[in-house]
């Protein structure tokens, strides 16, 4: 045998040669076979298996997260929308008041007051007043006369209560009784 060629058997030359793991050995008695590592059992994972359950695992997270994100997102989105219409209410309230400002600060209105609630009339204009009670005919007042209607004083303001009804309504939660 050369010295570059390597045995062809392990009981060729040293009979307790070591066998590589994972090699198919070339014995001359059998066919060849593969012998296994004894380091690898069957129950351990495997770093491929440790990551895909790492990458699984975070991922079943995110998933939740997302989930609840969305489902928070929702009602989110009903209270915006809810808010949404109420300020175009307010606009549009807002809007109304604008002109009914704008109306009340003008001439017309001013003119229509008076002719209404005022009971005032231009010059030569005739201001009929008609009353409610019994059959009278109704008072024809002329611009040139002083104003036939007298004003009579009227009290804006509630009375003070006694000091021993607000007592009473503080202890007993309601109006005192009227003797």
């Amino acid at each position: 045998m050369s010295e570059n060629t390597p045995p062809l058997s392990p009981s060729e030359d040293a009979p307790e040669q070591n066998i590589e793991p994972n090699r198919v050995s070339q014995e001359p008695m059998g066919p060849p076979r593969v012998v296994k590592r004894k380091n690898q059992t069957r129950g351990q994972l495997s770093g491929v298996q440790v990551m895909f359950a790492a990458i699984l695992a975070i991922g079943m997270v995110l998933g939740i997260s997302l989930s609840s994100r969305v489902a928070s997102s929702q009602s989110l989105r009903e209270f915006y929308d809810g808010v949404e219409t109420e300020i175009a209410q307010f606009r549009v309230e807002q809007a109304r008041l604008i002109d009914e400002r704008n109306f009340a600060q003008s001439e017309a209105f001013v003119e229509q007051w008076a002719r209404g609630e005022g009971k005032m009339v231009r010059p030569g204009e005739i201001l009929v007043v008609p009353e409610v009670a019994g059959g009278e005919s109704p008072v024809v007042a002329d611009n040139s006369q002083p104003n036939p209607f007298s004003f009579a004083d009227v009290e804006t303001t509630l009375p003070e209560p006694e000091p021993w009804e607000l007592w009473w309504s503080l202890f007993f939660d309601g109006a005192p009784p009227s003797f």
